[in-house]
């Protein structure tokens, strides 16, 4: 566990908020931001912490050397991060989204193609194998991204399932949960049954999503350690991939009634500016476009820059 001081813990909350801030847009993934400011690989090894051995030292040694054994201090500016995130700035992006979608799809544009490079570059030796790698990572997210939502089953096994894999997107870099349970066909449900309060459904939803996880991350920890270079080739591809989802211009194909009767769009296509205009009468916003996607461009370097005067 690394040592760290009050002012440490205080940065480690920013950087939930921004994960929280992250996971609300979908299409954009939590785990991105973590890849970014330097704590991905502490989080993946973090949760994998969290374990039936690790819970016998709490019956055994008590809560100090259990929070030890988890990095509890951690995880807990994390997540803390990620809640006031969640009631705050998530209100702040969502608004953009629905008012301003090309400005702030194209901040986030900007931002995972910053990502990308940084993450790559961390590679130190790149071969056949970390091309292959990244190749497979690119087109996994575009085809994830291009996927059509489907009509499932609202059983329980399924929920559960949703959960699982929703939270392991949460976690990859350039997957968001929120975009997969929409691919299941459950993002409309879950969203109901949250603003109903359907316990059942929440309780098993949550039950899939820690079962998830904590498998996951063993599996992403056990690839960090063993193929690390091809891990995170794979990781930088995923962002790439995402790009399909981020592009800020795009029509709307096909919609759907939100839980509050409101029509949101459910298929959307990526268009140049010039059919955006033809086809919608918007304005196309390109000078304000490229500026902020220069702008989350050069947000992850200036990331850079001071995490090395931190070092």
């Amino acid at each position: 566990m690394i040592k760290r001081r009050l002012s440490d813990f205080g940065v480690l909350v920013l950087k939930g908020m921004g994960m929280g801030a992250a996971d609300v847009v979908p299409g954009v993934s939590g785990g991105t931001i973590a890849f970014i400011t330097g704590i991905y690989e502490e989080l993946v090894h973090s949760i994998k912490n969290i374990n039936f051995r690790t819970i016998s030292t709490l019956w055994k040694e008590g809560l100090p050397a259990f929070w030890k054994a988890v990095n509890g201090n951690f995880l807990l500016s994390l997540v803390g991060g990620i809640l006031i995130s969640v009631l705050t700035l998530a209100r702040i992006i969502e608004y953009l989204l629905v008012n301003h979608p090309i400005l702030i799809w194209s901040f986030f544009f900007g931002l995972i193609i910053g990502s990308a490079i940084f993450v790559a570059r961390s590679i130190e030796k790149w071969n056949i194998g970390t091309f292959i790698s990244l190749l497979a990572g690119i087109a996994i997210a575009w085809i994830i991204t291009s996927f059509t939502p489907a009509e499932t089953t609202e059983a329980y096994w399924f929920i559960f399932l949703s959960g699982a894999l929703a939270i392991c997107a949460m976690i990859l870099p350039g997957i968001s949960g929120s975009f997969i349970l929409l691919l299941l066909g459950k993002y409309q449900f879950i969203l109901s049954a949250l603003n109903e309060g359907r316990i059942s459904i929440i309780a098993v939803l949550l039950t899939g999503a820690l079962t998830g996880i904590i498998a996951f991350s063993h599996l992403l920890s056990w690839l960090l350690e063993k193929f690390h270079h091809l891990t995170i080739a794979l990781l930088a591809g995923f962002m790439i991939g995402s790009l399909n989802k981020i592009w800020p211009w795009k029509v709307t194909v096909e919609t759907y009634i939100d839980s509050h009767g409101e029509i949101q769009p459910l298929l959307q296509d990526n268009v140049l500016p010039g059919r955006f205009i033809s086809e919608t009468g918007a304005d196309p916003q390109i000078l304000w476009a490229v500026l902020l996607a220069l702008a989350g461009f050069l947000i992850i370097f200036l990331f850079e820059g001071i995490s090395k005067k931190q070092n």
